[in-house]
C-alpha cells in the first residue's frame, strides 16, 4: 500500500471507532499521536489523548445516539488526509456546556443534524491533527442556542 493509502486506512479507522455509531476509545490510545489537536468551531480545541477522550466521553454522554458518517470518498495527499461528512444526535443526556457559544440543560430533546469536512494529519501512522470546518450555525440553531435569522 501507499502512503495515502495507509493515511487513509487510518482515518477511515478513525472515523468508524471515533465518531461512528459507537465509540472504542482505545483507539485514541492506538492511531492518535499524544499531544494530537482536535479542533472544530462549536468546540474549544482539544490537545492531548486525555483531553480528547474527556470531550468525547461528555459529548456521547449528551448526545447518546451521536453519529457521524462519509458522504464522499476520501482524498489523500503527503501526510493529510481530507473527509466529508454528515452526522448529529439528539441531546437526552446530561447537561452539556462544551458548545462555545452556550450550554444545554439536560435532556433538552434538540436534535442537530450538520455537515463538515475534516482535514486530518497522519503522520508514522498516528493522526497528528484534526482540523474540521462544520456547519456549527446549523447544529447551534437546531439546538436553539442562536436565532435563526
Amino acid at each position: 500500500m501507499t502512503k495515502q493509502e495507509d493515511n487513509k486506512a487510518v482515518v477511515v479507522r478513525w472515523f468508524t471507532d471515533f465518531w461512528g455509531e459507537t465509540c472504542d476509545l482505545s483507539v485514541v490510545d492506538d492511531i492518535a499521536a499524544p499531544d494530537m489537536l482536535l479542533k472544530y468551531s462549536l468546540h474549544e480545541p482539544r490537545r492531548g489523548r486525555d483531553d480528547i477522550k474527556a470531550f468525547m466521553t461528555d459529548f456521547r454522554a449528551a448526545f447518546p445516539d451521536l453519529n457521524f458518517w462519509a458522504t464522499a470518498d476520501l482524498i489523500a495527499e503527503g501526510d493529510y488526509v481530507v473527509g466529508q461528512w454528515e452526522g448529529g444526535g439528539t441531546h437526552t443526556g446530561p447537561a452539556f456546556s462544551d458548545f462555545l457559544v452556550g450550554s444545554l440543560r439536560a435532556a433538552t430533546g434538540r436534535t442537530m443534524r450538520f455537515t463538515g469536512t475534516t482535514v486530518l494529519k497522519v503522520v508514522d501512522g498516528r493522526i497528528v491533527e484534526e482540523i474540521g470546518l462544520d456547519d456549527g450555525v446549523a447544529a447551534l440553531t437546531q439546538l436553539g442556542l442562536i436565532k435563526a435569522a
